[in-house]
């Protein structure tokens, strides 16, 4: 049963997750047990809508979707390569290709949990077990990030991880969906469910609020707000504001890095749309093995000091 088929079987999963799924195979990005029918035919709608309104404004949102799927990419590769994340769970993960990509790439080293609503959850899992992609190292569950407890909370997926290991938590494409309240309420359950390991980071892409948003943006943002049957939220106008309420959710550490700053997207910095993703890195905690070593060795005298 392919997913096209679950979603005439009455299940609902967002027009966007099956747009964006065949957007990051289009580019390369993926593998192609995600590239749906349905989501060609989306994603052609989509493309053309993106192209008429870079002809009209100059915003690319081809370049904004590259940067951001990119940039989190590398701030992940980058935690785990330093020895602090071994473990990852990515939240309304929909079509996203990462986990797949980070399993090939990091083998066993790496655990990886892919979450979703259950319609959603329920349709990757086929599409990787079909394709003999899943292990014991890599799953996919359902998750209501919205929940405060039980078996669908994010508390309950980070439960069965090991708590001796660093884990990280990404999101994209999903916190600009949230009102202020809500999301904030998000960013306290991360921080909360962090905090329970010796390194833990929370990866997402940020938008800042724009003074002016010319008319066909801001046109593509009501169309897509109507696809999601909800509306788009940026939540910050400055990056200073991101910083305040993410250490106010928890976090000690937090940084908004611009796609000039990451060398895997400073080629979408230089066209409008791409210069507008940041890649928000928010840590509980940012101890290295090394500075942990160096730590530990130390004598319990000079630690008290």
């Amino acid at each position: 049963m392919s997913c096209d088929t679950v979603a005439q079987h009455g299940e609902t999963i967002s027009p966007t997750a099956y747009a964006t799924g065949y957007f990051w195979y289009r580019h390369g990005l993926s593998h192609a047990a995600f590239a749906t029918r349905r989501g060609r035919r989306i994603d052609f709608a989509f493309d053309l809508l993106a192209r008429g309104t870079k002809t009209l404004s100059g915003y690319s949102i081809e370049a904004l979707m590259l940067a951001r799927h990119r940039g989190l990419d590398a701030r992940l590769q980058a935690a785990i390569d330093d020895g602090r994340i071994g473990q990852v769970i990515e939240i309304a993960a929909g079509l996203s290709p990462r986990g797949w990509a980070f399993c090939r790439r990091y083998g066993p080293a790496l655990h990886y949990v892919e979450t979703d609503l259950a319609a959603m959850a329920d349709a990757k899992h086929m599409m990787l077990d079909e394709a003999g992609l899943l292990s014991a190292r890599h799953r996919v569950v359902t998750v209501d990030v919205l929940a405060d407890e039980g078996p669908q909370s994010l508390a309950a997926v980070a439960a069965t991880l090991d708590p001796t290991v660093g884990t990280a938590i990404v999101s994209e494409g999903l916190m600009n969906y949230l009102d202020d309240d809500t999301a904030r309420a998000v960013w306290r359950r991360i921080a909360a469910t962090l905090s329970r390991f010796p390194n833990g980071v929370y990866l997402s892409d940020l938008y800042l609020r724009e003074r002016r948003t010319h008319p066909a943006l801001a046109a593509f943002g009501a169309l897509l707000g109507r696809f999601v049957r909800g509306r788009m939220h940026l939540h910050f106008s400055t990056t200073s504001e991101a910083d305040a309420a993410l250490r106010t959710a928890g976090f000690t550490q937090v940084r908004a890095i611009a796609a000039d700053e990451i060398d895997a997207t400073r080629c979408y910095a230089s066209t409008r749309g791409g210069d507008a993703v940041r890649i928000l890195e928010a840590w509980t905690s940012a101890v290295s093995p090394r500075q942990r070593r160096m730590a530990d060795a130390q004598p319990a005298s000079a630690r008290r000091k």
